[in-house]
């Protein structure tokens, strides 16, 4: 045996820290593996998905008759529950003001927040959370009265308007009335349902928030909806999608991909109605959405049929929109930038491979 020269032979306090060292990185990596999985096991195992939404926003979450719930983010839950449970009805809805969702989904209370949350910097970065996927591309606009004569946001100098405390909404209007000088004067209510409830009583010259809830309130809330104009400025960009918290990446991809399942089944074609039916169909994009041809669902801990339920829950993203707020709905937002990509929209489901 060749010996080693002394200077091949760490010293006793360098050896400590390699060992030190590596004993930090192996309990690392083995506390990393125990915790990936455990907001998806919990819900195997408890047989239900919690779900925190909104308070009531026709369009995105709204409660219908007994414990029923409708809207786009309803359906995100639906979906998710129909690819990991097996059944879409296995959601318990939980609803959330705007002061109460953050600590419901840091506590544990609720697995996914799915409530018309927007997608920005400080969310994202600072409150241990991450935002899955835009599943809304929204914009922050004016509710005005017709009888005040003003078509652009830029006429209400001075004028007071109706916002929500504690939301993206109060930060931006104070940053437009700056920007363009128009000392707009915010009047700042805890609720939802207080602020607009202001406005329609006649405390505020405007209300301000995302369009999509302009035309909820304006549709559901008005004493006369043909009395009130949406002004055509957008404001902000409100990027709407579900939060899940940090430290799951196994429930992240699931919450994820089941997004993207619903935008990727419209992009083949794959409705509600004709999923069964195509099934067979020998494209290979089809057969691995199925799970007929290479098994993507065990990558997320699903089985092979995760995508298929979904769909069938739901039907594909397109259908979801048209029927919550599009033309199917009361609201007949117009598809707009949440159009797919390869239809001039910003909805782009990675691949399926």
């Amino acid at each position: 045996m060749t010996d080693c020269p002394d200077s091949a032979i760490p010293s006793r306090g360098l050896a400590k820290s390699i060992l030190v060292l590596t004993l930090v990185l192996t309990l690392g990596l083995s506390a990393s593996l125990a915790h990936a999985g455990k907001v998806l096991d919990g819900i195997k195992q408890r047989g239900e998905l919690r779900c925190g939404v909104s308070t009531g926003v026709v369009g995105f979450s709204a409660p219908e008759s007994g414990s029923r719930w409708k809207g786009l983010d309803v359906d995100v839950c639906k979906a998710i529950a129909a690819a990991v449970l097996g059944k879409p009805e296995k959601v318990n809805y939980t609803p959330l003001n705007s002061q109460q969702r953050f600590a419901a989904l840091q506590s544990g209370q609720v697995d996914l927040l799915s409530r018309n949350t927007s997608w920005t910097l400080t969310r994202d970065a600072s409150l241990g959370f991450h935002f899955v996927a835009v599943t809304y591309f929204d914009g922050q606009g004016f509710l005005i009265p017709k009888k005040l004569k003003v078509t652009s946001a830029r006429q209400l100098k001075g004028a007071q308007v109706c916002v929500q405390a504690g939301t993206t909404t109060e930060k931006n209007v104070a940053d437009y009335s700056r920007r363009y000088q128009l000392n707009l004067k915010p009047v700042v209510y805890e609720t939802f349902e207080a602020a607009f409830k202001a406005f329609f009583s006649g405390r505020c010259q405007a209300y301000t928030t995302d369009v999509s809830g302009l035309a909820s309130v304006r549709n559901k809330e008005a004493p006369k909806p043909d009395d009130y104009l949406i002004l055509p400025e957008l404001i902000s960009k409100e990027p709407l999608g579900p939060m899940i918290r940090r430290g799951d990446d196994e429930w992240l991809a699931v919450v994820r991909w089941t997004v993207y399942a619903l935008l990727e089944a419209e992009e083949l074609g794959l409705t509600q109605a004709n999923i069964d039916k195509r099934q067979t169909e020998a494209d290979p994009a089809i057969q691995r959405f199925v799970g007929r041809g290479e098994h993507m669902g065990k990558l997320l801990g699903l089985d092979k049929d995760w995508a298929l339920r979904a769909v069938k829950a739901v039907g594909n993203y397109g259908e979801v929109y048209e029927r919550n707020v599009g033309q199917g709905s009361t609201l007949k937002l117009p598809r707009g930038q949440n159009r797919l990509w390869n239809q001039g929209g910003l909805m782009y489901p990675p691949p399926f491979r």
